[in-house]
């Protein structure tokens, strides 16, 4: 077949195989991705609410400037009450952060060896939790440990548990999904495990760990245990894409914390100042100095730009898990990033 033929048979191919698959692209995306940017972040948190979400809050943090929060849309869609740059937010698996660097804190203390197992603190779970004899603490911390989610339940949505040990009753004799360290699955077991070792070891609660380590040395006294412990007014709605329903009094057993809370704790994970001498060598080799966090009604980004020297928060309170809500809120959030870096 003569070369020439042969590349006109190629770029008719590509052609129909990229018609084909744009056909298959949610416009909803490439339309966020590919507006052009506004001038302003403002102008963006504005933009996006519009276009996609109840509401948003963003924390903007960068060396040399003065900390600013941009907010639009509704704290509360019924009551047409505007978003707040002080609300409390679920910032569900944000969360994480804070038992990861307590991990890390009670390690260094001595109080927690990172190579004993589950079964080593907790040996009633020897027989019905899988891998708890095979899988040290530290692969919980790493989500390297095999052991299953329970957010893969159904009834964990339909029915939220009351309680730690209804939680662990989702999983209960259930096979692991891999031997440990064979692999890596995100398990929400791994940091309930790991937050009742908290607890074991101190003799507190794990949040009143978080106050005392934490919290209180940083100043942060916007941050809560759960909607048991705060005003439910101070706390933004949360909405579920196609539902009327406010989902804020639902009890996912999510910490709360303001924007700007989360900010400063960004921060100082970061940059270290969280950290006593020896603990974040530790923390090094366990976890990372960022995260996401999703749960309904609520959807949250927590990072630091090295090189824009700048901490980054957004929350959106609009999710739909069969959806485009978390694509669109990470456009939202890099469309953020950029405006700063310009």
């Amino acid at each position: 077949m003569p070369v020439k033929r042969s590349k006109t048979i190629f770029r008719i191919v590509l052609f129909i195989g990229t018609a084909i698959s744009l056909f298959f692209v949610p416009w909803t995306i490439l339309w966020a991705y590919f507006q052009p940017l506004p001038t302003t972040v403002q102008e963006e948190v504005n933009q996006s609410v519009a276009q996609h979400f109840d509401g948003m809050i963003v924390y903007i943090d960068q060396k040399g400037k003065d900390p600013k929060t941009y907010t639009a849309g509704f704290h509360n869609r019924a009551q047409k009450i505007p978003a707040k740059p002080d609300a409390l937010f679920k910032i569900a698996s944000i969360g994480k952060l804070y038992v990861a660097v307590s991990i890390a804190k009670l390690t260094n203390a001595g109080s927690i060896d990172l190579n004993k197992t589950v079964a080593d603190y907790f040996p009633e779970y020897k027989n019905h939790i899988a891998n708890a004899d095979k899988a040290p603490i530290r692969l919980l911390v790493q989500h390297r440990s095999g052991i299953p989610n329970y957010t893969n339940s159904q009834a964990f949505w339909e029915h939220p548990p009351k309680d730690k040990q209804e939680t662990l009753k989702l999983i209960w004799d259930q096979p692991a999904s891999f031997e440990p360290d064979a692999d890596y699955e995100y398990s929400n077991v791994n940091y309930l495990l790991l937050s009742m070792l908290i607890e074991k070891v101190t003799g507190m609660s794990r949040f009143a760990y978080f106050k005392q380590e934490i919290l209180e040395p940083l100043e942060l006294h916007h941050t809560y245990e759960s909607i048991n412990t705060v005003n439910l007014d101070d706390v933004m709605s949360g909405y579920y894409v196609g539902f009327e329903e406010d989902t804020k009094t639902n009890n996912y057993c999510s910490l709360l914390a303001t924007a700007e809370d989360v900010g400063k704790f960004i921060r100082a994970l970061n940059e270290g100042t969280v950290f006593k001498a020896g603990e974040q060598a530790i923390y090094n080799d366990l976890y990372k100095y960022e995260h996401t966090g999703l749960v309904v009604g609520y959807q949250s980004i927590a990072k630091y730009h090295k090189d824009l020297d700048a901490v980054v928060v957004q929350f959106v309170n609009t999710t739909n898990f069969d959806g485009y809500t978390w694509n669109l809120g990470e456009i939202a959030y890099n469309r953020v990033v950029s405006l700063i870096k310009n």
